[in-house]
């Protein structure tokens, strides 16, 4: 009689326990299922340089009329090109221009400075097979875009570059007027802690900011 109460307690304390480890399965599987329940992100409100389509199809037929007719014609003139197609557009590879603004925060921090702006500069590519750094030069006298990074010096945007001490250097004063180079000039006004602090070194040593290559052409049709 004792050894059929011992074995009764005993299955129905297994079985408790059998019982509690299934029902608590089922809840940490019940909580893994249930979905994460994440903050609202705040959307972002549009910045006041929006334009609407219309008016940037405007602009655009005003370059078209005001400029793609003379860059046509000199070309025609010039490299008897009557192929020559007038580039309308640059573009970046989405993840590469973010990349690029990783790139610039990473090396504005390091350098302690706040980039202010970002400056697009118009561009003419060379009418040669390679760029200086032996890439192809996709589409020889194509105008095109670089961008540069600027810093405030005392309340003016300048473009600015890594310097080989690691610090915020200004491109106007290591560029020479007639090409890349050091720029020496004892009446150059030093702006502070911007200004070279060992002997003038060739830009582009430290870090160049500025960004170029970007694919450039006519206009795809489903545009404008």
């Amino acid at each position: 009689m004792k050894n059929t109460k011992k074995a009764t307690t005993l299955l129905l304390s297994s079985f408790l326990l059998i019982l509690g480890a299934c029902q608590q399965q089922k809840k940490q599987e019940s909580k893994e299922d249930e979905p994460t329940h994440e903050e609202p992100k705040e959307r972002v409100k549009p910045p006041e340089q929006i334009i609407s389509i219309e008016e940037s199809k405007k602009l655009f037929d005003n370059y078209t009329k005001n400029r793609v007719e003379s860059i046509q014609a000199y070309e025609l003139e010039v490299n008897r090109d009557e192929d020559f197609h007038v580039a309308r557009f640059s573009s970046f590879d989405y993840k590469t221009f973010k990349q690029y603004m990783a790139y610039i925060e990473q090396e504005a921090k390091a350098a302690k400075v706040d980039i202010t702006t970002l400056r697009f500069y118009f561009a003419n590519y060379p009418n040669e097979k390679e760029f200086p750094d032996g890439r192809k030069v996709v589409h020889p006298r194509q105008n095109s875009i670089f961008v540069v990074p600027t810093i405030d010096v005392d309340g003016e945007n300048y473009g600015f570059f890594i310097g080989a001490n690691g610090k915020a250097e200004l491109i106007k004063n290591a560029i020479r007027s007639d090409g890349i180079g050091s720029k020496v000039d004892d009446d150059e006004k030093s702006y502070a802690s911007f200004a070279p602090t060992a002997a003038p070194t060739p830009p582009f040593i430290g870090g160049s900011l500025a960004m170029d290559r970007s694919s450039s052409g006519p206009p795809p049709s489903p545009d404008y």
